[in-house]
């Protein structure tokens, strides 16, 4: 079981990302794309070539909706993915525009699916994981010389 989440939260998100999931790759160029529009100081902080940035947005997305009901289990891998982050130049005031990008892209892809409970569902899972992601970037030791 999920603390942070319901079962029907879990099951919002998990149909919702059902309907996104066959249209992964306009989905990740939408996203991209509005990140970029909203927040273009990050775009230096991506590979010119995004083909596999979005691979592994679509993939990483994925492994956290299946992994909802033991969250748990994949809190370990967000917190590496968090270091992992701060090693790229990503900052907390970076998740902002990020998660938002996610929710409008959801919206878009969704259409008329997007209720507002499952646009709370969503957020609900973005800002645990970046909460996550931040505090692991936050108490990362300095790498020793």
């Amino acid at each position: 079981m999920t603390p942070f989440m319901t079962p029907h939260q879990i099951e919002l998100v998990q149909k919702s990302f059902a309907q996104v999931a066959p249209i992964a790759a306009t989905a990740a160029d939408l996203f991209y794309a509005r990140l970029f529009q909203t927040a273009p100081e990050l775009r230096p902080l991506f590979p010119d070539d995004l083909s596999e940035q979005k691979k592994k947005l679509m993939a990483m997305l994925g492994t956290v909706v299946t992994s909802l009901p033991r969250f748990h289990a994949l809190m370990p891998a967000v917190r590496a993915l968090g270091r992992r982050h701060k090693d790229y130049g990503v900052t907390s005031e970076h998740f902002y525009p990020v998660g938002a990008a996610l929710i409008w892209t959801l919206q878009k892809g969704l259409g008329e699916a997007f209720t507002e409970e499952v646009a709370d569902a969503w957020v609900t899972v973005y800002a645990t994981i970046s909460k996550a992601m931040m505090e692991a970037a936050a108490d990362e030791q300095p790498k020793a010389a």
